[in-house]
């Protein structure tokens, strides 16, 4: 019986995924996915947040040569990337590839790096969705670190999905807090810089804060505003506002 039987199976492609390997959990299931379902067709997602080394460990565990993608927005914080280039070296992970938005796009739609401020959605669709999407193309599956702790959306995320063209792996969905934790103290990963200051959510510096007084995890995220994702888990993508 698979782990993720308190949801719903998927429909369609990852059913039979679901099936095959939903039993599994962990390290063990990206394994799977990586060497036996998806073999030099998957590719892990990360914003190297606060968060992202426990993921990222399972991986480099598995398989450190597997396709990391890294948003560089051209608005993140200067501690994201000392954070990607530390957790680089230390999980010795061989092929982190970092996308950035289209030159152009940036000239012609957010020329003085203020689209944030009037159109938040259209910011995240130029520097990062269409950027994600391009390079997706590339592959079948695409294997994330969202977790159902965080929240909103993602309460009810299931470990296996079909979204848009992609399978979807979320191996770490499920997992409580506590079990996250324990995963940095046993194996001495090292923290993002930000963690330090309050934060616990790291997004683009101009639309990240600290959390909220009582609110989750990424409530600084977007604060004040009806918005709590980027997009790049909202398929089929569309260029709304480019």
């Amino acid at each position: 019986m698979p782990l993720d039987d308190a949801l719903s199976p998927p429909n369609g492609p990852a059913r039979e995924i679901w099936l095959e390997y939903g039993h599994l959990d962990g390290e063990d299931l990206l394994d799977a996915v990586i060497h036996e379902a998806f073999p030099n067709r998957i590719a892990v997602s990360s914003s190297f947040g606060t968060e992202s080394a426990v993921l990222l460990h399972l991986v480099a565990r598995v398989a450190p040569e597997t396709p990391v993608l890294f948003l560089d927005t051209g608005m993140l914080f200067a501690q994201t990337e000392q954070y990607r280039r530390l957790l680089e070296n230390r999980l010795g992970l061989r092929n982190i590839q970092i996308i950035r938005p289209d030159p152009d796009h940036i000239q012609e739609y957010d020329p003085d790096g203020k689209l944030h401020q009037n159109d938040p959605d259209a910011c995240c669709q130029l520097r990062k969705v269409l950027p994600m999407q391009r390079v997706l193309d590339n592959y079948d599956a695409w294997i994330t670190g969202r977790k159902r702790i965080h929240g909103g959306t993602r309460t009810t995320l299931p470990v296996i999905e079909h979204e848009g063209y992609h399978t979807k792996i979320n191996p770490i969905a499920p997992w409580s807090n506590d079990r996250i934790q324990a995963v940095f103290s046993e194996h001495d990963l090292p923290r993002h810089p930000l963690e330090q200051l309050g934060f616990t959510s790291v997004g683009c510096h101009p639309c990240t804060g600290l959390p909220q007084a009582g609110g989750g995890v990424r409530s600084g995220r977007w604060s004040g505003l009806d918005k709590t994702e980027c997009g790049i888990h909202k398929a089929p993508w569309t260029a709304q506002g480019i």
